[in-house]
């Protein structure tokens, strides 16, 4: 049994001690937008923020989480009627293609904005190193992000 915090949701579950936290966050909670890719950590589809870190999901154990404050894409937009910045920025920007890799890249770009509020093109280039998107080239992720930064500065 296993307690923690999902996008500010108390949860007390019993799960598998090999679960992953990805599959614990998909399967048991049906919060499928952390996206399983390659399962080694390399392509950052599964990215979540653990306690406002960014992590892998596929590499952490859903019982390491326990005590913890998990968010995932699920959790970033403010309202059911309204989006987050990122979000927002990504679809004006043309920030995704087949969307696979996005909800891994926003949850890291939540976590990089807050420690880079004002990042430049290198500074995001750099954060998005550890992503892997096989469809955009990155240059609209990157005006994405850019323009999420200035939005967010705005405020």
């Amino acid at each position: 049994m296993i307690s923690l915090t999902v996008n500010g949701k108390q949860y007390d579950c019993s799960v598998d001690v090999r679960s992953t936290l990805a599959d614990f966050l998909r399967e048991d909670l049906d919060l499928t937008g952390t996206h399983v890719g390659c399962e080694h950590g390399v392509c950052g589809a599964c990215t979540v923020l653990l306690d406002g870190e960014p992590i892998r999901a596929c590499l952490m154990l859903a019982v390491q989480a326990a005590g913890h404050e998990v968010s995932t894409i699920e959790g970033v937009a403010p309202s059911d009627e309204a989006l987050h910045p990122l979000q927002e920025a990504f679809w004006a920007k043309h920030g995704l293609q087949c969307g696979y890799c996005t909800p891994g890249i926003i949850m890291s770009a939540c976590a990089f904005l807050k420690e880079h509020p004002a990042p430049t093109e290198g500074e995001i280039r750099e954060m998005l190193a550890g992503h892997l998107c096989r469809c955009t080239g990155y240059h609209f992720i990157v005006d994405a992000i850019a323009e999420a930064a200035r939005a967010l500065g705005a405020r």
